[in-house]
């Protein structure tokens, strides 16, 4: 079945986030760390990129609703939100190959 408007819409800002490699790759870090959390420091030796750089990247993905992050001392630590995966997994599932 097609997407609706609505669908769409919301679909649209989750996969303009993803359609960074960097992002892409920070998601799937991130998902596949230990305990499925990460901080920026856990992050930032596998890009050859500075924190501010892995930041930013990482709002635009907190901000497609992607990650939730969690202030913890100096460090803040991101967690991919599993309820957004599994949308994003229905979206991509109706989708031809």
């Amino acid at each position: 079945m097609p997407l609706s408007q609505t669908e769409a819409e919301k679909a649209a800002p989750v996969l303009k986030a993803l359609g960074d490699p960097v992002r892409l790759r920070l998601l799937s870090l991130i998902a596949a760390h230990e305990g499925g959390e990460a901080c920026v420091c856990d992050l930032n030796e596998s890009f050859d990129l500075s924190q501010p750089t892995i930041s930013r990247h990482l709002k635009i993905l907190h901000d497609a609703e992607l990650l939730e992050r969690q202030k913890r001392g100096v460090w803040v630590y991101y967690r991919a939100r599993t309820e957004a995966l599994g949308s994003l997994a229905a979206l991509l599932k109706g989708v031809p190959a």
